[in-house]
């Protein structure tokens, strides 16, 4: 006797034409989760003739534009769509190059799950991500296939990023649910390394290093305190020049410092007093004048005076 179950029902495809809208035309609330993702809203009608054909899991589709012979793949998010009507993300009709209303197929297919992908990003501001791939693992989890030639589009910090995929292996479209895929990146569509370079360096603090400190410091305007020449109280003439600053260094010869405007030649280890100091061989001249000295003169004994007996 043979049993009810002894042979397994075989699955057959799913094929139906609808109108496609975008999520825009979405009745109700905005849709965001749907524009961050790669899946369609779909009518009810589907999901009961997804069940009685007997459809493997997860639900892949394939999608057709008959008129341009475009096609990518997607996964279906609800049945909450109208009759007869689907909805797709914005990022999605541009690649079939759809317009509201227009006829698409959908397919129901089976595809080998992901090993690898490459994907282009389509703006150098790609590069000012921290950390690309790990907000691109985080993005694809909105996402259930991957197509060859598609450009997805995916949400970081309030900002729309378009990556184009290059590759995609075992085959031109991959399941990326639950799998371990290598994923690789492109340069940037227009990317120019010594332009990067260029640009890096302008965010950061070298460039204008090879530029003069002293031509960045400002010129005395106005009053400017303490500029006069100074006067001696024994009316002697201060000595302008000495003997050691006849040749000033390098350090004696640069601009004094000024508040805001950093030491550029700086050494590391080093610490640096700024203050007028006296130079050793700058003496004065005092053989007219006699010190004052403590306890110069002679000095005596004090003894009890002897008593006269």
């Amino acid at each position: 006797m043979f049993g009810f179950n002894m042979f397994h029902e075989i699955s057959r495809p799913f094929s139906m034409t609808y109108k496609c809208y975008s999520v825009s035309m979405l009745p109700g609330n905005e849709r965001q989760d749907v524009e961050r993702g790669g899946k369609i809203i779909m009518p009810p009608s589907a999901l009961e003739q997804l069940t009685r054909l007997n459809i493997e899991y997860p639900m892949i589709f394939k999608l057709t534009n008959k008129k341009t012979k475009r096609i990518t793949h997607c996964g279906v998010l609800e049945f909450v769509a109208d009759e007869g009507r689907v909805y797709l993300p914005h990022w999605m009709m541009a690649n079939l190059v759809l317009e509201e209303g227009t006829l698409l197929q959908v397919e129901s297919v089976s595809l080998p799950v992901a090993t690898f992908s490459k994907f282009q990003p389509l703006s150098e501001d790609f590069l000012d991500i921290t950390n690309p791939k790990a907000v691109l693992e985080n993005c694809l989890r909105n996402f259930s296939c991957l197509t060859t030639g598609d450009v997805i589009a995916i949400k970081y910090n309030s900002k729309v990023y378009e990556l184009c995929v290059l590759e995609t292996k075992p085959g031109n479209a991959v399941i990326i649910i639950e799998c371990d895929m290598n994923v690789e990146f492109a340069p940037p569509v227009g990317y120019k390394e010594d332009e990067h370079i260029r640009r890096s360096g302008a965010d950061g603090a070298g460039v204008g290093m090879d530029e003069d400190p002293s031509t960045m410091m400002p010129e005395p305007a106005g009053f400017i305190a303490f500029s006069g020449a100074g006067n001696r109280l024994d009316g002697k003439k201060k000595k302008l020049i000495s003997e050691s600053e006849s040749e000033p260094s390098a350090s004696q010869s640069r601009q004094p410092y000024v508040r805001g405007i950093p030491d550029y030649d700086y050494v590391i280890g080093t610490l640096r007093f700024i203050r007028n100091s006296r130079p050793a061989s700058a003496k004065e001249d005092t053989t007219s004048e006699v010190p004052f000295e403590a306890f110069k003169g002679e000095g005596f004994t004090l003894r009890p005076a002897k008593s006269k007996n």
